[in-house]
């Protein structure tokens, strides 16, 4: 009886789909301030960046090689590569390769990484009809609040029970942000919404393969999709994010739907993103950056008895593995984060290459951390303390990681860490040119001229 009561009460939800759908369509060109536009240019150049890095791992030769399958149109660039594919297997393949390091924003309200299916669906789409850059920027911005809004509406429930939520609002993020590009009115910008709705992408089951960077690209893909079947015609439910039956209540019991509209319009989410300094998952960074701490107060691996590491119960049941076997495994082992940021004073992707991961002296310091769980800890925070085999105890207590909203990576540090990813796969002019067209990105009159700087 109870839960028909809950489901006849839910009949009262706001139309959602409707306020989000017009809001995507009507908001005006760059309605925002020069925080959230300058925010809006750093999210891009991070995940150009991200993509463009991994262009050559064996995971997107693996699924280049599928698209390819597919006999392509060359319509849209893949960051970091020559070839060119259509502009959904260009959203499903620079999706993936943003997300495959581990490396891209994050929204930390929610953990989306948002620019992924965003931004890979947008810059796909923006380049095939060729938009200016104007429009991909505002593509960009209204995206990924759509998808971070969902995400604020279901978290941390809808995440808790197994979905990555990365994909399953980016998919929304992407058709909305594909549907302004394409000037779909307030209707069928409902339509692309509602389309995209029935395509939640994403499980946390995956997580440490190849399959967790698939997520994004998929929903960069579901979502160019869905805005594309909107422009002609194609129906879906006008209540599809907040009817009985719909998105929201069937992969979540939380609904706060105050959380899709509150200050819409004037509050844009894109201001609440995060760039990572140690390419790996969030919850692990405070360990990181606590470790380079000890590194920097000269405490030297093969001093090292233990290390002692309290952290919320989230950090080990995410990222609790203890023997990775390989670097995607790394990413999700606090213990290997530690003992990398203890060894090499980083955490960039060159310490998550396999060979490091399973490098005698790392598996060695990384046996000695003993974890425990402390939930009076914050979740983006770690204590950690080295017990040196003479006896000394060196703490360190990280309340707020770099790379957080407290102590965020400066325009030159992304820079820096763009050209770390980029230039081992663009050579170091290229990598130059394309980290100058993505700061002036949104005064460009065809984005095409950014995807030429983005292939070797």
């Amino acid at each position: 009886m109870a839960r028909n009561t809950q489901v006849a009460a839910d009949h009262h939800a706001p139309p959602i789909t409707q306020i989000l759908a017009r809001f995507v369509a009507t908001h005006p060109s760059r309605g925002w301030s020069d925080a959230v536009e300058h925010e809006a240019h750093r999210t891009f150049l991070n995940w150009a960046g991200c993509a463009a890095g991994a262009a050559t791992h064996e995971a997107m030769q693996a699924a280049l090689a599928a698209v390819q399958m597919l006999q392509p149109a060359p319509q849209a660039t893949i960051l970091g590569r020559a070839e060119r594919v259509d502009m959904a297997g260009a959203a499903l393949l620079n999706g993936i390769s943003s997300h495959t390091f581990d490396f891209d924003d994050t929204h930390l309200k929610t953990i989306i990484h948002p620019a992924g299916p965003v931004a890979s669906a947008a810059l796909a789409l923006a380049e095939h009809v060729g938009a200016s850059g104007r429009a991909l920027i505002d593509a960009l911005v209204l995206g990924i609040d759509v998808s971070c809004r969902m995400g604020n509406l279901m978290y941390p429930e809808h995440y808790d029970r197994g979905w990555h939520i990365t994909g399953s609002t980016g998919t929304l993020g992407a058709a909305a942000a594909c549907a302004r590009l394409l000037g779909l009115d307030e209707q069928r910008t409902a339509m692309a919404l509602g389309i995209a709705a029935s395509q939640p992408v994403g499980l946390r089951e995956q997580f440490g393969t190849m399959t967790k960077p698939f997520h994004p690209g998929g929903a960069a893909r579901a979502g160019l999709l869905s805005a594309l079947l909107a422009k002609q015609g194609f129906t879906a439910s006008p209540r599809a994010l907040e009817a009985p039956r719909g998105y929201a209540q069937v992969v979540s019991t939380k609904c706060a739907w105050n959380e899709a509209t509150d200050e819409l319009g004037e509050r844009f989410e894109i201001s609440f993103n995060t760039y990572k300094p140690f390419a790996c998952g969030i919850v692990i960074h405070p360990s990181i950056d606590a470790c380079v701490q000890l590194r920097e107060r000269g405490v030297k691996p093969d001093e090292v008895e233990r290390i002692e590491l309290k952290v919320h119960s989230l950090v080990l049941e995410l990222t609790g593995k203890k023997e990775p076997a390989d670097g995607l495994q790394g990413k999700f082992s606090v213990y290997h984060g530690c003992a990398a940021g203890l060894i090499f004073g980083r955490a960039g992707e060159p310490e998550y290459a396999d060979d490091i991961v399973t490098r005698a002296d790392v598996v060695a310091l990384r046996r000695k951390v003993v974890a425990t769980v402390d939930d009076a800890i914050d979740e983006a925070a770690a204590d950690v303390t080295a017990v040196l085999r003479d006896g000394r105890r060196i703490h360190v207590f990280v309340e707020h990681a770099i790379g957080s909203m407290q102590k965020p990576m400066s325009d030159a540090a992304l820079e820096a860490k763009f050209a770390g990813q980029a230039e081992p796969v663009l050579g170091a002019a290229r990598t130059a040119a394309l980290i100058a067209g993505c700061r002036r990105v949104g005064a460009m009159p065809d984005v095409r001229e950014l995807a030429t700087l983005a292939r070797p």
